[in-house]
């Protein structure tokens, strides 16, 4: 074995989850790894960290405390007694940054400053990933609703140019006075492209909601005719758009996205995505 690969072993071995599945190392247990022997003197090195965080995000001093959950750690007493230790919660980030502030002197370190960077690097890229693969699915879900929502037009008396007046009327409610051709000069896009090719997740995510309200209520209410679900379909794009921009969140001031098939192309060539994921039919608009 290398000394590249014995990190791999090392801090691993080390690596825990919590009851959500979310990996964290104990700051205690680094130190051991990091070949650091007293607390004391490995505080120093997470507190060089700290304002190594801190020049990262303008700050004149990052509290420790601010930036890493504490957590008491109990210790054997021979006093007969229960007694506590000061310990920290680290994220695969947190012992990249501190290995980074470590001896570059000690072999530890360096193999460490190895190992974190290029797990960081990977933990990056398969975030990237997994959110490429969130938005074609949210794409999916709403290509879904939006064909659920076709099929008032047979026992609701709507024409289909009247359900694209309805779907266009909804989208300049949700994202703030521009319909659905306006949204596509907005954002500069083929006028033959479907808009949802386009849209971030959130905003895929708030079509399909406003959809899937949409056709609850018009079967539920019995609602027939332009006009009614009309109203309906505005009152529900409305409501969500009423919820986002509460939180800050105007949905035509996002950016547009990478075209989603050129996403299910490239996620299709690594094997993420299957045939059969690939080929689902999504709706024009």
């Amino acid at each position: 074995m290398n000394n590249l690969e014995r990190p791999q072993y090392s801090f691993e071995s080390i690596r825990h989850l919590d009851d959500n599945g979310q990996e964290y190392w104990s700051a205690r247990e680094l130190m051991r790894a990091l070949g650091y022997a007293k607390w004391d003197n490995f505080i120093k090195v997470i507190q060089k960290a700290c304002r190594s965080m801190a020049a990262t995000r303008n700050q004149p001093y990052y509290n420790i405390n601010d930036w890493l959950p504490e957590v008491k750690k109990p210790i054997a007493s021979g006093k007969g007694k229960k007694e506590y230790i000061t310990d920290y919660r680290l994220t695969r980030y947190d012992c990249y940054l501190i290995a980074q502030n470590g001896r570059p002197d000690k072999p530890e370190i360096a193999q460490a400053q190895t190992y974190f960077a290029i797990q960081t690097r990977r933990q990056e890229l398969q975030d990237i990933e997994e959110r490429k693969m969130a938005r074609i699915e949210a794409r999916y879900k709403y290509s879904e609703s939006d064909k659920k929502l076709s099929t008032i037009i047979n026992d609701h008396e709507v024409t289909r140019s009247e359900l694209a007046r309805i779907k266009s009327n909804g989208d300049k409610v949700l994202f703030g006075g521009n319909n659905t051709q306006q949204m596509k000069e907005k954002l500069g896009i083929n006028n033959s492209k479907p808009l949802a090719d386009v849209l971030p997740t959130i905003s895929l995510t708030a079509k399909q909601l406003a959809n899937e309200m949409t056709y609850i209520n018009t079967e539920r209410n019995n609602l027939n005719g332009f006009s009614p679900i009309n109203s309906e379909h505005c009152a529900n794009n409305q409501t969500i758009r009423s919820s986002l921009t509460q939180r800050g969140i105007k949905l035509e001031d996002l950016p547009p996205e990478p075209d989603i098939k050129l996403l299910q192309k490239e996620l299709k060539n690594n094997g993420r995505i299957a045939d059969r994921q690939n080929q689902k039919n999504l709706p024009k608009e």
